[in-house]
């Protein structure tokens, strides 16, 4: 059973079969986040009066590395989803919408890549 009108098929009106794919992963990467949070929080509490140089060594470590990289990834990515939802949301104009895309989408992946280098420079 066809859920759109005649009208609606001939003007290529409708669903473009996007949205399900965008919420399942927004929802995936806040369900990541949550673990994530907690553990960076954790080794925040951890953390507290440690040196510069104790807290350098502490990220050097494999595991925390790793872990702290995931949560930037995963946060920026996560963001991206958001913002990208609210900017098609409120803004009317298709030129301005896709300009505001493009470059919410570039901010965000240069702060994940920045994050990560950070990351990586001490950790290495």
């Amino acid at each position: 059973m066809k859920m759109r009108s005649s009208l609606g098929r001939v003007r290529g009106l409708g669903s473009a079969k996007e949205g399900v794919g965008h919420w399942w992963v927004q929802r995936l990467t806040a369900v990541a986040l949550v673990p994530l949070a907690l553990w960076f929080v954790g080794s925040l509490i951890g953390q507290v009066g440690a040196s510069h140089a104790a807290v350098a060594a502490w990220l050097a470590q494999p595991c925390p590395a790793i872990v702290m990289i995931l949560l930037a990834i995963a946060t920026f990515y996560h963001a991206a989803l958001g913002l990208q939802v609210v900017i098609e949301d409120y803004v009317s104009s298709e030129g301005v919408r896709l300009v505001a895309i493009a470059a919410m989408k570039l901010a965000c992946f240069a702060l994940a890549t920045a994050a990560v280098f950070a990351v990586l420079k001490l950790a290495l």
